[in-house]
């Protein structure tokens, strides 16, 4: 909140990660450190699968998460949260998309993320948090928001 604090602006803070039941919801908020900084997403995939076969559960559920709040002036206005339900595939498999999509298997599409990169905007986890956001800036008054 120090950046709202300091300009009084509305200030949206987001984050994202990948929750894997089998393996305690990690990696979640350490997704994109997950297994080290310099860790390329090849790298995690071979540790995530390394992981959920020791627990005998490479197809775990899973699903992406995504939080988000609009602030002012130290204030929470808003906060929504998104996600998607899935479970990690065998395998990677596409080449679209991005971070953890090729390991993220969709059931209703029959496809991991990165195969259906063209549909991923329609249920993404971000997506549907910040629809969320826009639905509440737009069905709110100015200034209940800005706070005058």
């Amino acid at each position: 909140m120090y950046y709202a604090d300091a300009t009084g602006q509305l200030t949206v803070a987001e984050d994202s990660g990948l929750e894997i039941d089998a393996l305690g919801g990690q990696p979640g908020i350490e997704s994109a450190r997950w297994g080290g900084a310099a860790t390329t997403y090849p790298q995690k995939f071979a540790i995530i699968y390394e992981a959920l076969r020791a627990k005998g559960a490479v197809d775990s559920p899973a699903r992406f998460v995504c939080a988000l709040a609009l602030v002012q002036g130290g204030e929470v206005r808003f906060e929504a949260r998104g996600t998607v339900e899935g479970q990690i595939a065998r395998e990677p498999k596409g080449e679209g998309g991005f971070g953890y999509d090729p390991i993220f298997f969709y059931p209703p599409l029959g496809r991991t993320l990165a195969e259906v990169a063209e549909a991923k905007a329609a249920i993404s986890h971000r997506g549907a948090a910040f629809r969320r956001l826009r639905e509440f800036l737009l069905n709110t008054q100015p200034s209940a928001v800005a706070g005058r």
